[in-house]
C-alpha cells in the first residue's frame, strides 16, 4: 500500500465533508450517529417500563447463548498483542523512522490511566475484591480466600483489557501516522476493503465505532457518577437517588465542556497530569493508614497467583452456572472491547513516535501494574475494616456499591484529627472522580469528534461541545432506564456494543499484521541505506 494511494483515499473521505456554518464533519456518520442516539433516548425516556424488559432480555441472550465470543476473543487479541511487540515487527516506529514521542513519559503514562480506567478504578476498587472475598469466585478458588478474591480482580482490570486498547491503539496509530489515512476506525480496514473505506461501507463502521464510543463511555459516566452522588451525600446530605445524578452530570458535563474547548495539550494533558498527582496521594494515605504490611503481602501473594495461573483461568467458560462469569467476566470484557475505539484512538492520538514495542509493552504492563496495587491498597484495606466489623463493610457494598469506598473511610481507624482527616478523604475522593469523569468525557469528545469528521486533527469547538452533551445524554438515559437497578442497564449496554466490536477486532488484526510487515521492511531498508551512505562518507573522508 502505497503513501501516495493513501493520501488520495484520505482526499476522497475528507472531500465528503460538510463544511458550512464553520463545521467540518461527515454528514452520513455525524447526522446518522446523532439520530440514533437522539432516537434511543427518546423512546427510552417516554417508555422506561418497556425499555428495562428489552434490556433484560438482550442481556440474557448475549450472556447465555455468545459469552465464549468475549473470552475467546479477549485471550487472541492480548496474544496478538504479545506477537507483534516481541518478534522483529515491534522495532517498527509510529509515525517513520526520524520520528519522535510528542508527550513525556509521565505525560502519557497519565493520560492512558485517566482515559482508560480512572472511574472504573474508583468505582471497584472496594467493592469488587471485598465482593470476591466473601463470596469465592468459580476462578483462582484453590489458593487463600484474601489472594483468589485478588487474583480475580487483577483478570478483570489487567492485561487482557489493556491488551484490548493496545491492540486498537496500534492499529489507529499506525493506519493514521504510517499511511497517512485519516485517524478513524475505517482507516485500519484499508488492506482489505480498499476504495470501500470512503464509501458508505466506511460510514457504517464509524457509526458503529461512534456508537460503540457513546454507550462504552456512557456506562463509565454512569458509575462514576453515582459515586460523586455518595461522595456529595457523605460530605452534604443531598441525597442518593437517580434524579440527583442525572442533575449531576448535566452539571459536571457542563464543567467538562471547558476542557473539551481547550483541546488535548491544556485541558486533557493538566487534568489527566492533576488527577495523578491526587490519585497517588490518596493511594498513599490509604496505603499509610490501612494495614500497610499486610497489603504488600496481600499485592506480591495475588500477583504471582494471578501470573501462575493466568492462562488456565482466562479460558475458563462456564458449563451451567453462568450467573457468576456474565455478572462479572464477560460485563468486563464487553466493556473494554466497546471502549476499545475511544481508548484505543485517544491513546493512538498521544503515541506518536513509539515504537511498535514501546507501544505495546507500556500500554499492556505499566498501567496493569498500577492498577494491581491500587486494588490491593483499596483491596486489602477493605478486607481489614471487614473483618474489624464483623461483615458489616460487605453488608453495605452489597447494598449500595457507590458507596463503598466512601464506608471504607469512615470506618479506618484514625485516631489523631480523625473527623477532619476523614472529611479531607472524602474531599479528595469526590474530587477525583469528578476529574477522572471530566477526562473522560472530554477525551470522549476528542474522539467522537475525529470519527464523525473523518480523522481530521483540528475541528470546529461547537462540534467537541455537542458530543459532550450527547455523552451526558446517553449517561443520563441509562441511569433513567435502570432506576434503582441501574448497573444492569449500564452492563447491557456495553454488552450489546461490546458483542459487535469483538468481531470487528478480530478481522482488524489481519489488515494490522499485514500493514506492519510491509512497513518493518520498508524501514529496514531506510536503516541499510543510511548505513551505507554513512560507511561510503567515511571512507571518502
Amino acid at each position: 500500500m502505497k503513501i501516495e494511494e493513501c493520501k488520495e483515499v484520505k482526499v476522497k473521505i475528507h472531500q465528503r465533508n460538510f463544511t458550512r456554518y464553520g463545521l467540518n464533519l461527515n454528514p452520513v456518520v455525524s447526522f446518522a450517529s446523532a439520530a440514533l442516539i437522539i432516537l434511543f433516548s427518546v423512546y427510552a425516556l417516554l417508555n422506561l417500563d418497556h425499555a428495562n424488559q428489552l434490556f433484560q432480555q438482550i442481556y440474557n441472550f448475549i450472556v447465555i447463548k455468545l459469552d465464549w465470543v468475549f473470552i475467546l476473543t479477549s485471550n487472541f487479541f492480548l496474544l496478538v498483542c504479545l506477537y507483534l511487540a516481541l518478534t522483529r515487527l515491534g522495532k517498527v516506529r509510529i509515525g517513520g523512522v526520524d520520528c519522535k514521542p510528542e508527550f513525556s513519559n509521565f505525560a502519557w503514562f497519565s493520560m492512558l490511566i485517566s482515559a482508560g480506567m480512572g472511574i472504573g478504578l474508583m468505582f471497584w476498587a472496594v467493592g469488587e475484591p471485598l465482593h470476591h472475598f466473601m463470596e469465592a469466585p468459580p476462578i483462582f478458588a484453590d489458593a487463600d480466600a484474601a489472594y483468589s478474591a485478588m487474583a480475580t480482580t487483577f483478570y478483570h482490570w489487567g492485561l487482557h483489557p489493556w491488551g484490548i486498547y493496545a491492540l486498537m491503539a496500534l492499529g489507529l496509530a499506525f493506519f493514521s501516522y504510517n499511511r497517512k489515512l485519516p485517524l478513524s476506525l475505517r482507516s485500519i480496514f484499508y488492506p482489505l476493503l480498499k476504495e470501500k473505506v470512503y464509501g458508505i461501507t466506511g460510514d457504517i463502521i464509524d457509526i458503529m465505532a461512534v456508537l460503540s464510543v457513546l454507550f462504552g463511555l456512557a456506562t463509565s459516566l454512569g458509575l462514576g457518577i453515582q459515586q460523586i452522588n455518595s461522595g456529595l451525600d457523605y460530605l452534604l446530605g443531598i441525597g442518593f437517588s437517580v434524579y440527583i445524578q442525572v442533575v449531576l452530570i448535566i452539571v459536571i458535563t457542563a464543567i467538562a465542556i471547558i476542557s473539551v474547548i481547550s483541546g488535548i495539550h491544556k485541558g486533557v494533558r493538566i487534568l489527566s497530569s492533576l488527577n495523578m498527582v491526587l490519585a497517588a496521594g490518596f493511594m498513599a494515605a490509604i496505603f499509610l493508614l490501612g494495614p500497610t504490611s499486610y497489603i504488600v503481602r496481600l499485592f506480591s501473594n495475588s500477583l504471582g497467583l494471578y501470573l501462575g495461573n493466568i492462562v488456565q483461568y482466562s479460558s475458563y467458560i462456564a458449563v451451567q452456572d453462568q450467573t457468576w462469569q456474565s455478572s462479572w467476566t464477560i460485563f468486563y470484557l464487553a466493556w473494554w472491547i466497546s471502549w476499545s475505539p475511544f481508548v484505543g484512538m485517544f491513546i493512538a492520538r498521544i503515541s506518536k513516535g513509539r515504537t511498535v514495542r514501546e507501544l505495546l509493552l507500556g500500554v499492556l504492563f505499566v498501567p496493569s501494574l498500577l492498577s494491581f496495587f491500587w486494588l490491593s491498597v483499596f483491596g486489602g484495606t477493605a478486607f481489614s475494616v471487614n473483618e474489624t466489623l464483623d461483615g458489616s463493610l460487605f453488608a453495605m457494598v452489597q447494598d449500595n456499591l457507590p458507596v463503598a469506598l466512601f464506608e471504607m473511610i469512615n470506618s479506618l481507624n484514625m485516631p489523631v484529627f480523625a473527623d477532619a482527616a476523614r472529611v479531607f478523604l472524602f474531599i479528595l475522593a469526590t474530587v477525583l472522580v469528578i476529574n477522572y469523569f471530566i477526562t473522560s468525557s472530554d477525551s470522549g469528545s476528542l474522539v467522537v469528534d475525529k470519527i464523525t469528521s473523518g480523522g481530521l486533527m483540528e475541528t470546529s469547538k461547537i462540534q467537541r461541545v455537542f458530543w459532550a452533551c450527547m455523552e451526558g445524554l446517553v449517561a443520563a438515559t441509562l441511569l433513567l432506564i435502570g432506576g434503582e437497578q441501574a448497573l444492569m442497564a449500564l452492563q447491557t449496554a456495553v454488552i450489546s456494543v461490546g458483542l459487535p466490536f469483538a468481531l470487528i477486532l478480530t478481522v482488524m488484526t489481519i489488515s494490522l499484521t499485514k500493514g506492519l510487515h510491509t512497513a518493518y521492511d520498508k524501514q529496514m531498508r531506510v536503516k541499510y541505506h543510511r548505513k551505507f551512505e554513512k560507511l561510503m562518507h567515511s571512507r571518502k573522508l
